[in-house]
């Protein structure tokens, strides 16, 4: 029987959180600071839209290069907690702190937290496929 949680299915759900979110701001720059920004902080101007529209781009992008590259064990775990623990406290300063976004702004926090539990999961299975001799790996592993 075929595995259901592979590392290859992991990288491309975590490829889709990226570009999902990341297509929002991309096609939608509008909705998306009209939702997440508190009134005070809302600009709606073009300036505004291009800035959003550039963000969700680079998480296309990001997105885009996880589904086509071939993640190794250390790429899952380095990238998790590059990757979200950053946003982590970012989304706790200008949620908390500053009070600049919406309760809409938890969406971010809870990819943030898909990308953290992928990558470590991605971690465990893709080291298990490989000491299983499932998968072989050029170079270091």
């Amino acid at each position: 029987m075929q595995r259901l949680i592979t590392a290859r299915n992991i990288q491309t759900f975590l490829s889709l959180v990226f570009i999902g979110l990341g297509g929002w701001c991309l096609f939608w720059p509008g909705v998306v600071e009209q939702l997440v920004f508190e009134p005070a902080f809302q600009h709606r101007s073009a300036t505004s839209a291009l800035l959003m529209g550039c963000f969700g781009a680079q998480a296309v992008l990001a997105g885009t290069v996880i589904a086509f590259s071939e993640f190794r064990p250390r790429t899952f775990l380095v990238f998790g907690l590059v990757g979200s623990l950053p946003f982590f406290a970012f989304n706790w300063y200008f949620y908390f702190v500053a009070q600049m976004f919406t309760d809409w702004m938890l969406l971010d926090f809870v990819g943030n937290l898909i990308i953290l539990a992928c990558s470590v999961g991605g971690f465990y299975v893709k080291r298990r496929e490989v000491n299983d001799g499932l998968i072989t790996l050029s170079g270091r592993v």
